[in-house]
């Protein structure tokens, strides 16, 4: 476990762990004005791959430009800059965070201007679930919050301001003795959970909420129906009304952490028999033979460093 050590890029520069720092009275500390990403990079037989990286990128730059911050480097600069960060720390398999911030210039609301920061790290960081849920599933409940209505805060946006409403899910979740809850959104339908997407699986049909229903635009998750479309799995994107959630066969999480993450129950209702479904061992096997470069990569999805 390499957290806390090493190295950082800050600003175009490496530093040490312990001088990537900011001031109290920046921008992002007081309004939550960030965006970020999580990446992984998996050692596989041909050696150390950074997982989807360019579209990671792009995604940060899209979500920077919904809130009018200019990146001030390129994204070809960042993906070589996340390469970098990897190399230096002598990292064969890690989790990757870049995020640009509104850094010290004027406190108030308006934060055009101040600065815009950006800094990557990167360390060891396995399962976001816990090693066992992959195979043995979560427990989970849905939550007493609410995502956020459109044209209040942008969830497609990956900002760190939008995570205040997942933290209060996942507190709320952890007190009542779940593993993670599960939001529905304005409509009171399905949305996804504190950091992942979610899918359910009923009579052999693959469901996931659609964009409307204030999710973030997952690329697990984007990858999920892609493989799932490969193998014969039809896919659709609809409104998921929470009773759904209790008879469905099955129920998987996705997301760069969590990677497909199967849920065995919902407010203590057992999700099928209680155990991985077959769709779900399906899906992660398939996902794991792209990232273990046991099949070929044709979605170009594995950038070697």
């Amino acid at each position: 476990m390499n957290f806390g050590k090493g190295k950082i890029w800050f600003n175009g520069e490496f530093v040490d762990w312990k001088d990537a720092k900011i001031h109290v009275l920046s921008h992002v500390v007081h309004y939550g004005s960030s965006v970020f990403e999580g990446i992984r990079c998996y050692k596989n037989k041909k050696g150390s791959a950074i997982f989807r990286l360019e579209d990671h990128v792009k995604r940060l730059f899209e979500s920077a430009k919904i809130y009018r911050m200019e990146i001030p480097y390129s994204e070809d600069e960042i993906c070589d800059a996340i390469i970098e960060t990897v190399k230096i720390n002598n990292l064969e398999e890690c989790y990757i965070r870049p995020i640009a911030f509104r850094g010290y210039g004027e406190l108030g609301v308006n934060p055009q201007n101040c600065p815009v920061e950006v800094a990557i790290a990167a360390w060891e960081w396995g399962t976001y679930l816990g090693e066992e849920a992959i195979k043995n599933g979560v427990d989970v409940c849905v939550s007493s919050w609410r995502r956020m209505a459109p044209n209040t805060l942008p969830n497609i946006a990956k900002a760190g301001g939008n995570y205040l409403n997942s933290q209060l899910v996942k507190m709320e979740a952890i007190a009542n003795n779940y593993d993670e809850g599960i939001i529905l959104d304005y409509q009171g339908f399905v949305s996804e959970g504190s950091g992942e997407n979610i899918f359910i699986v009923k009579d052999g049909i693959l469901y996931t909420p659609p964009v409307h229903s204030s999710i973030l635009i997952g690329i697990t998750r984007d990858t999920v129906m892609k493989l799932a479309e490969d193998i014969g799995i039809e896919v659709r994107e609809e409104n998921i009304p929470r009773e759904m959630l209790y008879i469905a066969d099955e129920i998987f999480l996705t997301g760069t952490a969590a990677e497909i993450t199967p849920i065995r129950s919902v407010d203590g209702i057992t999700i099928g028999n209680g155990k991985r479904g077959p769709i779900t061992k399906k899906l992660q096997k398939e996902f794991f033979k792209v990232i273990n470069a046991e099949v070929e990569d044709k979605y170009g999805w594995l950038r070697y460093i």
